[in-house]
């Protein structure tokens, strides 16, 4: 045990030495998770709308005020010719339209159906289907509030019409903003980005510097090396995770529903998982440059798109979907995002804590064996 602690130290005082690293391990994930926790966002605001207005009616004004008032739309510029829209759409100007005919008011007032027309910029999909779900919404009670008032000019204020009124209630992010959602995804990009990369490079940059081979010629079993090389980046990795959940806390106001010492247990079990795939990566590179290349490719990437981090897995393809089984980003997301928002704890978690050892044993032994086989 004490030659480990003294592998240990060696690596806390060669990352005491590197004040560049130090700064990177430490001030990074903090960096990453502003930065991360505003751009990664899918809330959609004052989305810019053109509005070509036909009729230039007492009516048709009031309808386009219904689109501003929430402040889901604000209106980039009026048009008179249908034809000026594709200028503010091609130049990014705005991401919708709105066309009202000529004949507007008249319409509304004789009773007869009208047809307005919504034009989105598909480009950017997401901010789109938002906008055409809102203004979709914001026809339907503009409707509604033109056949009740019709009812009542007609005398018929007592015979409204039948309707159902959905009483709606969302749970554990009652406000549906994203950032609840992504900020603790983000935790876990940073704690595999974190522990992978610096894992990989420290043991790279011992083979370059040629200290490698003298820690062999050392009187220690390999599992000793093993051990106090990844006991540094596993310490570290659980401050990181305490920054992180502290800026979450304070700065994004997104506190720890549930219990942070399972959370801390669950960041452990990731964590053997990602230093495992940090220690297969330095037995196949020769160079750090290597090292952060086939980090990056061949399993960063991977598991960020096929983990559920950004896209659901149910929307994939069905023949990727088995291939997400075999992240462990799949799993920890699940985890830290239940103990996020829902405060669920080990009882409801458990079968992920059981995947994440699974696949973190399984990672482990196969790094080992060839980290061994390097050794030798």
């Amino acid at each position: 045990m004490r030659t480990v602690l003294h592998i240990i130290r060696k690596e806390l005082i060669q990352l005491r030495r590197d004040p560049r690293l130090f700064g990177i391990t430490l001030v990074a994930p903090v960096l990453q998770l502003l930065i991360l926790g505003y751009a990664a966002n899918l809330d959609v605001s004052r989305l810019p709308l053109v509005v070509c207005d036909l009729d230039r009616s007492r009516a048709s004004r009031d309808f386009v005020s219904r689109f501003t008032s929430p402040g889901t739309f604000a209106v980039a510029g009026y048009v008179d010719d249908i034809n000026e829209i594709d200028g503010y759409i091609d130049y990014g100007r705005a991401a919708m339209a709105l066309v009202l005919p000529r004949g507007f008011e008249e319409d509304l007032r004789a009773g007869r159906t009208v047809s307005v027309q919504a034009i989105a910029d598909g480009s950017e999909s997401n901010s789109a289907g938002i906008g055409l779900a809102y203004a979709a919404m914001i026809v339907a009670q503009y409707s509604r509030a033109v056949l009740l008032e019709r009812l009542v000019r007609q005398g018929a204020a007592g015979m409204q019409p039948a309707s159902v009124t959905p009483e709606i209630r969302v749970w554990y992010n009652p406000a549906l903003r994203s950032r609840n959602f992504m900020v603790p995804g983000v935790l876990a990009m940073i704690l595999m980005i974190m522990t992978m990369n610096f894992t990989s490079l420290a043991v790279v940059r011992e083979r370059e510097a040629g200290t490698m081979e003298q820690l062999i010629v050392t009187p220690m079993r390999p599992w000793q090396l093993i051990v106090g090389k990844l006991a540094p980046f596993t310490l570290l990795g659980l401050i990181d995770v305490v920054l992180v959940l502290l800026v979450a806390a304070l700065w994004f106001h997104i506190p720890v529903k549930g219990s942070v010492a399972v959370l801390l247990l669950f960041c452990l079990l990731f964590e053997f998982c990602s230093l495992g795939l940090g220690l297969l990566v330095s037995t196949v590179s020769h160079t750090q440059q290597q090292a952060m290349m086939t980090s990056q490719f061949f399993l960063m990437m991977p598991m960020i798109m096929l983990s559920g981090f950004t896209f659901p897995i149910e929307n994939m393809p069905k023949i990727l979907q088995p291939i997400t089984y075999l992240m462990p980003m799949r799993y920890f997301l699940v985890v830290v995002r239940g103990i996020f928002l829902k405060g669920i704890g080990v009882r409801e978690l458990w079968h992920q804590g059981a995947a994440l050892v699974g696949l973190g044993a399984v990672i482990l032994t196969v790094a080992v064996t060839r980290f061994r086989k390097r050794l030798g």
